[in-house]
């Protein structure tokens, strides 16, 4: 695990000395925690004991419906979105209607561990270490979401809230197309006020997410002419698709390198007489010969920016680059769909703070804003253009994710669950002012 200090852990534990801060239905919201404390485990348990990799739909549809039979005794109303039309098992969509506010929770209920993989199963090493696919990204997240709302439902205070909650089942593999696999998750968002997501962020109970960049790629194909090597440069023949290919990143390099939080980088490259890509794959070959110029390159890569300004600014500088051909040659680069960036805006920091005083009030201390690089894309970014506050990584603490050497801290279920129900009453009970701008 990542280590946490013994002070911190103690501080995050040891919160009796500042409950004077709660009102009494936070008490007891707080208490109701505790309360279900082993329930999580063995929830946590439960659905990691079914493998969902994201290609395991019949595992994904099981997690499914072991969160929808919660959230359904919690007095959802619950519905589960076949993922047929973009090539998944499915996504959990759970409505609570009530007064105030909207807000919509997000988790996610698969994992990158297929059914090849060795990686199984749940196991508790001790109090404060347990391991299996899923325990930290992010079906311990699923389970603070459901411990935070049975804890308002014991206080009698869910039924008047308006709560969304998503459990997307492609998280780690989406569908196709994108346009599809996150519709229903960009309706909720258009319903909602404000956006909370239970990733595991950077694994630190101690910080959360208000900003994450964008994920979306990019393919730059380049024709030369083929000719005996003996003749390259010559006003015929020209420069070749390998020459003109290094000028286009090596550009790309110079011109954006320096650019705050951007990074753009070009992951697979083919060049030579013949090439073959496959798109699905982003695999491929080349061959040719050290005498022949190269006819054709391929070059695929990712684009991760900080707004959708920054994004549109990066690709029209790359078309431009693009545009710009050595003699006899000819370049066109495409951009394809992907996760757009979560801005880190005023509304996502002022949610921080009402999240950052709620921990101070509980005794669990300060929480900070994780570095934008630090932190990849997620599904809460599709939440950006609709609701006035996001905040992600309130999952819990953990290591080793998409690794067969993940874990978590068990204890952090209980501080989250915590922090989360204290927040959503505290936003929907007017102790919190947000400015709508719907």
């Amino acid at each position: 695990m990542k280590s946490l200090s013994i002070s911190f852990i103690l501080i995050l534990l040891a919160s009796a000395p500042s409950l004077a801060q709660l009102s009494k239905i936070e008490k007891k919201i707080a208490s109701s925690v505790d309360n279900h404390r082993q329930g999580a485990l063995n929830l946590l348990e439960q659905v990691v004991n079914i493998n969902s990799g994201s290609m395991n739909f019949d595992g994904v549809y099981k997690v499914g419906q072991i969160f929808r039979s919660r959230l359904d005794a919690l007095g959802f109303q619950t519905k589960w979105v076949d993922g047929k039309p973009f090539g998944r098992s499915g996504h959990l969509i759970a409505e609570h209607k009530g007064k105030g506010k909207t807000i919509l929770l997000i988790g996610h209920l698969d994992t990158v561990f297929e059914l090849a993989s060795p990686f199984q199963k749940f196991t508790l090493l001790n109090d404060s270490t347990m391991t299996g696919p899923g325990v930290g990204d992010m079906k311990g997240g699923d389970v603070v979401i459901i411990q935070s709302l049975q804890a308002l439902q014991d206080a009698g205070l869910l039924k008047d809230m308006s709560i969304i909650v998503v459990m997307t089942g492609d998280e780690e593999l989406s569908g196709k197309p994108l346009s599809l696999s996150r519709y229903d998750l960009v309706e909720a968002a258009k319903a909602a006020d404000i956006a909370i997501g239970f990733e595991d962020g950077a694994g630190d109970p101690r910080t959360a997410v208000v900003s994450r960049r964008s994920s979306s790629g990019w393919e730059l194909k380049i024709t030369g002419v083929p000719a005996h090597s003996s003749q390259i440069f010559t006003e015929k023949i020209g420069a070749g698709a390998i020459y003109e290919a290094s000028r286009i990143i090596n550009s790309f390099y110079e011109a954006l390198s320096n650019e705050t939080n951007l990074t753009f980088n070009p992951g697979v490259m083919l060049a030579g007489a013949v090439v073959t890509h496959d798109n699905d794959l982003d695999s491929g070959t080349a061959s040719g010969k050290n005498n022949i110029v190269a006819k054709e390159a391929i070059v695929t890569g990712d684009i991760r920016a900080m707004s959708p300004e920054q994004l549109k600014k990066t690709q029209e500088t790359m078309t431009t680059i693009v545009g710009k051909n050595r003699p006899q040659t000819h370049a066109e680069i495409t951009f394809t769909e992907g996760y757009p960036p979560l801005a880190p805006t005023d509304g996502n920091f002022k949610l921080l703070s009402y999240f950052t005083q709620v921990s101070k009030d509980l005794g669990f201390g300060e929480v900070v804003a994780v570095h934008p690089r630090k932190a990849g894309a997620a599904d809460i970014s599709f939440t950006a253009e609709y609701v006035d506050m996001a905040m992600d990584g309130l999952g819990l603490g953990s290591s080793g994710g998409h690794t067969v050497n993940e874990t978590a801290d068990p204890r952090t279920i209980t501080i989250q669950a915590k922090r989360t129900a204290v927040l959503l009453f505290r936003l929907t009970n007017e102790r919190i002012s947000v400015d709508k701008k719907k």
